[in-house]
């Protein structure tokens, strides 16, 4: 029995995300913003209002698979940045300086996504959406069954 390397496999789809990640560092980099302080600042920039401080920083372990320690930390480090703002005692909220980061930097990388994914016919791009939630999906289970263990 022969067996052949699908098309999509693990290592194309981490070389497409590092590339676009690569690209977005870049960006970031011009304004002082790790990438980790970028998806934190999204998740507030996209809230309808003040947030959880504890649901952020939920959304930053989920997006990043990382410790809620580190996410709390990249939570002060934007408000200690005055990125983002303390809004009662479990809240916080994007300032002025924060939205205007937010908006800046998604301006620069609009147009360098545009140009990523013109010419891909928008079935081909429906398509590739629903695989990656699935394999999201399927990789989140298999690390939630992972780590179960070692959170008893």
């Amino acid at each position: 029995m022969t067996t052949t390397t699908p098309p999509v496999n693990p290592r194309s789809i981490a070389l497409a995300h590092y590339a676009g990640r690569a690209l977005l560092e870049h960006v970031l980099a011009r304004h002082g913003v790790t990438f980790q302080q970028s998806v934190t600042l999204r998740l507030a920039a996209v809230a309808d209002g003040p947030a959880e401080w504890d649901d952020i920083a939920h959304g930053v372990v989920d997006s990043l698979k990382c410790d809620p320690a580190e996410a709390h930390a990249v939570v002060d480090e934007l408000v200690k940045a005055g990125l983002l703002a303390p809004e009662g005692s479990s809240r916080v909220r994007i300032t002025d300086a924060g939205r205007e980061l937010y908006d800046t930097t998604s301006a620069e990388t609009a147009p360098i996504s545009a140009r990523i994914y013109v010419g891909i016919p928008q079935e081909d791009l429906a398509v590739t959406g629903r695989v990656l939630t699935l394999i999201k999906e399927r990789a989140d289970a298999e690390f939630a069954a992972l780590i179960a263990p070692a959170v008893k």
